[in-house]
């Protein structure tokens, strides 16, 4: 088995840390900015494949599977029905599905 290179690991982290920040900034420029958050997304996601870091669960489900931008609540619609959570991006339609347990 190979080994890593030296300081493999703390790169990896170095990115998880990058990419939760992006996502931060991602939330505070929305507003005035949304291309910008856009972006940070999109450079989150470069930099998640280029290290090979998984984006957490709960980050990439705000983005959008079919045109990769920032889910925020002004750009989508959220249904739940049958079981499912149904996420629709406002800005190209694509609708994203998730499981949730009903309450007892």
């Amino acid at each position: 088995m190979a080994r890593r290179k030296k300081g493999y690991y703390r790169g990896r982290d170095l990115a998880r840390q990058r990419i939760e920040r992006l996502f931060v900034l991602a939330e505070e420029e929305h507003e005035r900015h949304p291309e910008r958050s856009d972006r940070y997304v999109e450079i989150a996601r470069r930099m998640g494949m280029r290290m090979r870091v998984r984006i957490p669960r709960r980050l990439k489900r705000r983005i959008c599977k079919g045109c990769r931008c920032y889910l925020s609540p002004g750009r989508t619609r959220v249904r739940l029905r049958d079981g499912m959570v149904t996420v629709t991006c406002l800005e190209c339609g694509e609708e994203m599905r998730y499981p949730y347990r009903r309450p007892r």
